[in-house]
């Protein structure tokens, strides 16, 4: 019997979920479906430029795992551009990444504000507007809503 798979955290559910070649009809098009959690692993190594470590720990799963989910991302992203299939984002099983974390770079402030609640406009402490992302929080993006805090869970794209 195999083993359970570990959640997957992800920063959020891209805006984009679907791409294909211009100029090629949709109905024509063969479709590669990426899940988002092989999205999330390609946003962390490359463009974050993270280390597989580094990625794999963003994401909690072992360096192994990481490695598996990122090479079958980029096998997918690279079969999408050199046939000329559409690249799809959905599903998969993954845990949104519940609470962000702030810093106030003026009096060093740090609160968590749940994802959906909006950026904060200034520091709750000094009312500063001098805010950013915590340092040990950065790459994890907007929330998505009905997914966040849902553990191991195929989420497919809502309507």
């Amino acid at each position: 019997m195999a083993r359970p798979r570990n959640c997957r955290r992800v920063s959020s559910i891209p805006e984009s979920t679907y791409f294909k070649p211009r100029g090629i009809p949709l109905t024509m098009l063969e479709e590669v479906v990426l899940t988002v959690d092989e999205c999330e692993a390609i946003r962390l190594a490359d463009l974050e430029s993270l280390y597989q470590e580094q990625a794999a720990e963003r994401m909690k799963v072992s360096r192994q795992t990481f490695g598996r989910i990122i090479e079958s991302a980029h096998k997918k992203v690279a079969e999408a551009l050199v046939k000329g299939k559409a690249l799809k984002i959905e599903g998969g099983e993954f845990e949104m990444a519940s609470m962000r974390k702030f810093r106030c770079s003026d009096c060093q402030h740090a609160w968590e504000l749940p994802y959906g609640t909006g950026r904060p406009q200034d520091c709750p402490s000094c009312k500063s507007g001098n805010i950013h992302r915590a340092e040990e929080d950065r790459g994890y993006g907007r929330g998505y809503g009905k997914g966040q805090g849902r553990c191991c869970r195929t989420i497919q794209k809502e309507k």
